[in-house]
């Protein structure tokens, strides 16, 4: 199918490219294809499983807003009251709000939308009951190479800092991540993976974590 370029900007993390492929959308950075319009089930699958498993009455975290799937799916959730967007990419907010056709998402009341770095902006940022991250393609697989220190020792202490007690990190991922499943484990404590099937290659993975109750780890 041909695609058509509908906008190209200057983004935070390089070039940004929004096309259309026949009723679908894609994204893509740098010339490294992002995300699209066309399912969504694994970004649903993310703030599903950390919505049945966060505590009653916490602030789910989005980190990324993509193409509006994990949004939608936490203002649909019946335990979700109010959820916290962070986006650094002002083109990907007006993208939602314009062609993608998410301004109802961006609108509700219970949304706060955060225009900022994730990693710039969550230290400082309080405690949430769920983190549901999906800025890069994968922990081995990032935007830039900033993002890698998301998913080291140090970006796994702010992660953990920025839980509450009983609260879940949840982690999406295109490929397996041998290395960042074991830190998560030396970190928290067992790791759930959740796999959805794709049409070709590995399945996209979501990586699920829960905070103890009484301090770091479990």
């Amino acid at each position: 199918m041909v695609s058509e370029v509908v906008a190209r900007v200057d983004g935070v993390c390089g070039e940004l490219v929004l096309r259309r492929a026949g009723p679908h959308h894609e994204i893509i950075a740098n010339g490294v294809f992002l995300m699209d319009t066309r399912n969504g089930e694994s970004e649903r699958l993310m703030v599903a499983a950390a919505a049945d498993r966060m505590p009653p009455g916490t602030t789910m975290l989005i980190g990324g807003l993509g193409v509006g799937f994990s949004l939608r799916e936490a203002l649909d959730h019946a335990v979700i009251r109010s959820a916290v967007v962070v986006e650094r990419e002002p083109a990907v907010i007006e993208w939602n709000r314009d062609v993608l056709g998410n301004a109802d998402l961006l609108a509700d009341p219970r949304v706060r939308l955060v225009r900022d770095d994730l990693l710039r902006w969550l230290p400082t940022a309080g405690r949430f009951g769920a983190l549901c991250l999906d800025i890069d393609n994968g922990p081995e697989w990032t935007v830039d190479e900033a993002n890698a220190s998301l998913y080291g020792p140090a970006g796994l202490a702010m992660l953990d800092a920025a839980l509450a007690p009983g609260g879940v990190l949840a982690v999406w991922s295109a490929a397996r991540a041998p290395a960042f499943a074991a830190a998560l484990a030396q970190r928290f404590g067992p790791v759930e993976t959740l796999a959805v099937p794709v049409p070709r290659g590995e399945p996209d993975l979501v990586f699920l974590v829960i905070r103890s109750r009484s301090g770091r780890g479990n």
